[in-house]
């Protein structure tokens, strides 16, 4: 079975084939760090984190290059700069390094690169300068613009005709502009603000050109996958696309274009501009990042989502009870498949849906398994499709002893002492103590479970 991908520049699915098997490129649209990162700007981060490992497994770790840049140069970082009193790049290394933190414990992966803008701004001065030597932009006011009318099939990706973009899109409107659609690649620093040197004079890039300029630059001119949500379609990806195929004349830039659906908060795209945001940071102080990240797979990647607390505790319930079942044979080492189970749905186009109903099997499977071999083969194919997915990393028991940032309660060791107390009176026949213990720990939200090797216990639900 081929991996099968809906490639937006053709609205269609389509058999995924590599340029280079050996060195499969796979670029990410990643943030503007300027403060916490939203449940919604980790939809893309989990999705494409998902299909890093697919091509992993596809064509092996060492033959997949990842890219997922960072936008530290920008008016919103600038803005938050001000603000705070930081410098720039205070706030920069401040926000990258909890972008870090929050998407690491969502279950992400280090992409293989992770350039920043800043370091490739001669990448950009030098691709500018090319499409105005090819007569793509032109340089006006200490601004460079790229010029739509020079490339005639400008809106193929997008599918939309210039007009209806110009209407549909906020178009600044300024007197250097030799029409209202051209972008800007260039423009002049502000007082304050940062700037580099330039043959248009001291300035800084536009937003469009850092892609396009940083792709070329680590990736080459052609490269199999470029994703993001589906938001960046226009302006942005359509613009990255303009300049890059009049930069290289026409050689071919990305050969499949994904972009993940919005994540709806209320029935309204989560935005920072709507102001109706759940950051990360947030929700990881009231629910385990595995839990966020099964929630976020509960839909395919190309549907709108709807981001509630019931989701996040479903999918807890979900992985607790994949947890149970490992709890149960902890001591068993697990048989890995040769084929991982769970690879099948996400051959096609990322079916996380399916994915996860094969893990409710294999949870199955491994609950009803009575011999040694089978158990070992069925915790091998749980965990082997869990790994493919991002999920069940954790130890079991470290798992049901998670609680939210902050919680009171009983900690760990005085939860141990209280059981080992109760088993104290069990074995003194003193059930009335053992039955009060097991009250205190009940009242305390700590499940008790007793079996042939033991008592085994777990939080309550978040």
């Amino acid at each position: 079975m081929s991996l099968a991908l809906y490639n937006t520049a053709t609205r269609r699915k389509e058999d995924f084939r590599p340029i280079d098997p050996s060195n499969v490129r796979m670029y990410v649209c990643g943030p503007t760090v300027y403060s916490y990162a939203h449940i919604g700007n980790a939809r893309p981060v989990i999705v494409f984190d998902l299909l890093f490992r697919v091509l992993s497994e596809l064509y092996g770790a060492d033959h997949v290059t990842y890219a997922r840049n960072i936008t530290d140069v920008d008016d919103k970082i600038i803005a938050a700069a001000a603000a705070s009193g930081e410098t720039i790049r205070q706030v920069t290394e401040r926000t990258t390094e909890q972008y870090n933190i929050d998407m690491a414990a969502v279950g992400a992966l280090a992409p293989t690169l992770t350039p920043r803008a800043t370091e490739h701004i001669d990448d950009m001065v030098r691709m500018i300068g090319r499409l105005i030597d090819k007569g793509h932009a032109y340089a006006a006011e200490g601004h460079v613009l790229f010029s739509v009318a020079s490339m005639p099939a400008y809106g193929a990706l997008s599918g939309r005709n210039l007009d209806d973009m110009i209407a549909g899109a906020r178009v600044e409107v300024a007197p250097y502009k030799q029409a209202p659609a051209d972008f800007v690649l260039w423009k002049p620093a502000k007082d304050g603000e940062p700037g580099w040197d330039s043959p248009w004079g001291l300035g800084r890039p536009g937003w469009h050109i850092e892609c396009s300029a940083m792709i070329e630059a680590l990736l080459g001119r052609t490269i199999d996958i470029h994703g993001g949500g589906v938001d960046l379609i226009f302006p942005h990806h359509e613009n990255e696309q303009a300049q890059s195929l009049c930069a290289h004349d026409g050689h071919p830039f990305v050969n499949v274009w994904m972009h993940n659906a919005f994540l709806d908060l209320g029935g309204e795209k989560m935005s920072k501009s709507l102001g109706n945001i759940e950051t990360v940071h947030a929700l990881l102080q009231r629910f385990p990042g595995e839990a966020l990240r099964y929630a976020m797979l509960s839909a395919q990647y190309r549907e709108p989502l709807d981001w509630n607390d019931g989701r996040v505790r479903e999918a807890k319930g979900a992985l607790d009870r994949f947890y149970g079942a490992l709890r149960a044979v902890a001591d068993i080492e697990p048989d890995y498949p040769d084929d991982v189970p769970v690879l099948a749905p996400l051959m096609d186009d990322l079916n996380t849906p399916q994915a996860q109903a094969v893990l409710h099997e294999l949870a199955t499977e491994l609950n009803k398994a009575r011999t040694l071999p089978a158990k070992a083969a069925a915790k091998g194919a749980l965990l082997a499709s869990g790994e493919v997915l991002g999920l069940l990393g954790d130890d079991p028991e470290a798992w049901f002893r998670w609680r939210p940032a902050g919680a009171g309660g009983l900690d760990d060791a005085e939860v141990e002492r209280l059981i080992a107390a109760r088993i104290d009176a069990r074995a003194a026949r003193d059930f009335a103590e053992a039955d009060r213990l097991r009250k205190e720990l009940t009242d305390a939200g700590i499940s008790l479970e007793d079996g042939a090797n033991g008592t085994i216990w777990r939080r309550a639900e978040v």
